[in-house]
């Protein structure tokens, strides 16, 4: 029974983190610097990380599993691009959305092929797709624009309840049951498992090659409905559009709990690393900071990384160790088990 509560507790250990993290970045910030903690300054903060939630998500997913996707951000371009114009030119909306869902979903889809049916490293087929998807958006949009946007589809960001935007109240309930799948049911589960130890998953019949692929696809579509927001909120679309949103994407994933390694994490956690990234470029107009803020999210994403490769480290050596002392349990009768063992020699003697 512990070996099935200990998975749990590390990811609500990692939520609260998160969380706890967000709010005291928030006091910190609000004791410089009081304005920032005023109320619309924080809605505003919130309803502006819609978009790096969803693609938080999308990321997620696919991190969990074990692997990278460094092609959201131009995925949610072009999807975006591809959006405006069609609504632009008055093509029906549910068109419009579906075509751009669509299109999120294949790019999505082909990534997870490109990596389990022709073994390519997912950071080196997303690098690459990246690549060609930012060609396609130049191809379609001719490099310029995408401007006059309907006014009725932008207002459609201007929706709200309680000051917080309509749309991040459904990326909210979208984390929250997206948590919950993931955590109670045998798909949802399949993905952390994946992740955790795929020699494993192999063994025990999971079907891994669908599961990746699935969270690519789920990568691309979370993407793609990033893009229809993104331009509700902004209004138009350049070929430069989502540029480096992949790697706020990924730090807000890291940030809310989301281990690189795999197999820890939940879109819940990574929804509260996209609040931090949301905020990043508010916080340092409030510092007067001159900071830029890729510099900031580099260096958070850095420190992390390190932390959370201690962590992992430092954990291994405890299961090392007690493995160790179960088998002198086991192999010494009574009470003949000598005292703990040093923690750096655990490791040394299982070796040995």
């Amino acid at each position: 029974m512990s070996a099935r509560k200990g998975p749990g507790a590390l990811l609500k250990a990692r939520e609260l983190s998160s969380f706890s993290f967000v709010a005291l970045l928030f006091l910190l910030v609000g004791l410089v610097n009081p304005g920032f903690l005023a109320p619309e300054n924080l809605l505003l903060t919130v309803n502006a990380s819609v978009v790096f939630t969803l693609l938080a998500a999308g990321s997620a997913f696919v991190i969990i599993t074990g692997e990278i996707d460094v092609s959201i951000g131009a995925i949610m371009g072009l999807c975006a691009a591809v959006s405006a114009s069609l609504i632009r030119d008055g093509a029906p909306w549910p068109a419009a959305i579906a075509s751009a869902l669509a299109l999120g979903l294949l790019c999505g889809i082909l990534n997870g092929a490109g990596l389990m049916f022709l073994r390519i490293p997912s950071i080196i087929m997303t690098l690459g797709s990246s690549g060609i998807i930012r060609g396609l958006i130049y191809v379609y949009t001719g490099g310029k624009w995408v401007e006059n946007v309907p006014f009725d589809y932008k207002a459609l960001s201007q929706a709200n309840f309680l000051g917080v935007s309509l749309f991040y109240w459904g990326a909210l309930a979208v984390m929250i049951a997206g948590t919950v799948i993931m955590k109670a049911s045998a798909p949802g589960r399949c993905f952390a498992a994946v992740g955790d130890n795929i020699s494993c998953a192999v063994f025990l019949g999971l079907p891994v090659r669908a599961t990746k692929i699935a969270a690519f696809a789920l990568s691309g579509l979370f993407a793609a409905v990033a893009g229809l927001l993104f331009v509700s909120r902004i209004g138009f679309v350049t070929p430069m559009a989502g540029n480096g949103y992949e790697m706020k994407a990924i730090a807000a994933c890291v940030l809310g709990g989301v281990s690189l390694t795999g197999g820890v994490g939940s879109l819940l956690g990574a929804s509260m690393g996209a609040i931090i990234m949301a905020s990043i470029g508010r916080i340092l107009v409030f510092l007067n900071s001159s900071a830029d803020d890729n510099t900031i999210t580099g260096t958070m994403l850095i420190i992390i990384i390190v932390a959370d490769a201690l962590i992992q480290q430092r954990m291994a050596e405890r299961a090392r160790r007690k493995r160790l002392e179960a088998k002198l349990l086991a192999a010494l009768p009574g009470d003949r088990l000598p005292g703990s063992l040093p923690e750096g020699r655990a490791g040394e003697g299982e070796r040995a």
